[in-house]
């Protein structure tokens, strides 16, 4: 998981320049308050959007659409699991051609962003399509063994409409694998960040204090301890971070000296942000108290995270002050409100979700979150009966 903010005046674009015996101009002021600005707003927009359709995925009825729930348990081995992805990374890049590794991330990037991009376009291009549209039902599905024994590993239904956004999608994607450009690179960060934020779901807010506190210390090792996460972040041809020229006012769209912030860094806040947006929905006050609290933190933490990092010159492992921001302002609202027993007995799966499939193990890149809700879905279709809730075992 690529979790930091960096500075470009140290990396290895300089390194590079210098060796060709050319010298890269400074940033000027302006240049550089523009880049940490527009990164600071990519940040939000994916989760405040997906916060926002987090909750309306809770709430539909559409299998193909459900989130997938992280448990306490998925949340304390995840640090563990994103550092030995990390380090993994970083010794392929070591080992083998960096040309050939990025090659294939390309390609496999390249699929993944026009699923992500497709779903993220979805509702906002449904908008546009006329009554009389002809749109038709599909439905993609694939399974395993024959008889009793089949088993379905992907069932996934689309329309005519689906089509289109993939469609357009795909255009951006053949720019991302053509051009590598920074806008394309966004967009597609920007979608991974926002199918993030609404598909994953904690059930708790204890567990989202585990996953935010154990990646809390893997971001501080990982950048501070060691160059791994930074030597991994520059040499990972991938949209796994959002990027911003701080020459873009000299070189307009061909600029070339980037500040990037990991998608980790939008997704993992994101996910606990539209955590307590749903939590005080629960609450049925007609406030979101929680949510802006949360998000008001994060614009906190980051602006904090970039102020450092302009300070001393170095990459910043952003979570070490976005955790303490988005966990301290919320508990410190509910203990000023009294609310902190609410909040921490709060299961999001019981209020808003009381089927919602489990994150029983870490998905893999090969099936989409809607896959495998689906699947997951029609194992747990049985009598029509409903069993008796039991929140302690949520």
């Amino acid at each position: 998981m690529d979790s930091a903010l960096s500075d470009p005046h140290n990396g290895s674009a300089d390194a590079s320049a210098a060796a060709n015996g050319t010298t890269r101009p400074p940033s000027t002021p302006e240049g550089i308050a523009l880049a940490y600005g527009s990164l600071l707003l990519m940040a939000l927009l994916p989760i405040f959007f997906g916060a926002l359709r987090s909750v309306r995925c809770a709430r539909g009825k559409n299998a193909s659409d459900m989130p997938e729930t992280i448990t306490s348990r998925d949340a304390a081995r995840f640090p563990i699991i994103a550092s030995c992805t990390l380090l993994g990374l970083y010794l392929f890049f070591k080992i083998f051609s960096q040309e050939y590794i990025n090659l294939l991330l390309s390609m496999y990037f390249f699929v993944l962003g026009i699923l992500a991009l497709s779903h993220t376009i979805s509702p906002f291009m449904n908008k546009f399509f006329p009554a009389n549209f002809p749109n038709q039902q599909y439905q993609l599905l694939f399974t395993q063994g024959s008889g009793e024994n089949k088993e379905e590993i992907i069932n996934y239904e689309f329309d005519t409409k689906d089509l289109v956004c993939l469609a357009l999608s795909s255009i951006v994607g053949v720019w991302y694998l053509l051009r590598k450009h920074w806008i394309a690179n966004n967009l597609f960060g920007l979608a991974f960040s926002l199918n993030g934020v609404e598909l994953l779901h904690l059930n708790n807010v204890s567990t989202g204090c585990i996953l935010l506190g154990g990646l809390f210390i893997y971001d501080v090792f990982w950048v501070f301890g060691t160059n791994v996460m930074v030597t991994v972040a520059k040499s990972f041809e991938a949209p796994i971070k959002l990027v911003f020229p701080q020459d873009l006012l000299e070189k307009g769209l061909e600029a070339d000296n980037f500040a990037m912030l990991g998608l980790g860094d939008v997704v993992i806040p994101g996910i606990f942000i539209a955590l307590l947006l749903r939590f005080d929905i629960s609450l049925k006050k007609n406030t979101h108290t929680y949510f802006y609290t949360s998000f008001a933190a994060y614009i906190f933490g980051l602006g904090l995270t970039i102020f450092i990092m302009h300070i001393f010159k170095h990459a910043q492992p952003a979570l070490l002050y976005l955790v303490p921001a988005c966990i301290g302002f919320p508990v410190l609202v509910a203990l000023a409100k009294g609310e902190v027993t609410e909040m921490f007995s709060y299961e999001s799966s019981a209020e808003i979700l009381p089927h919602t499939p489990r994150l029983t193990h870490f998905p893999t890149v090969s099936g989409s979150p809607a896959s495998l809700a689906d699947s997951m879905q029609q194992k747990l279709a049985g009598p029509r009966r409903r069993r008796p809730q039991n929140p302690s075992a949520m």
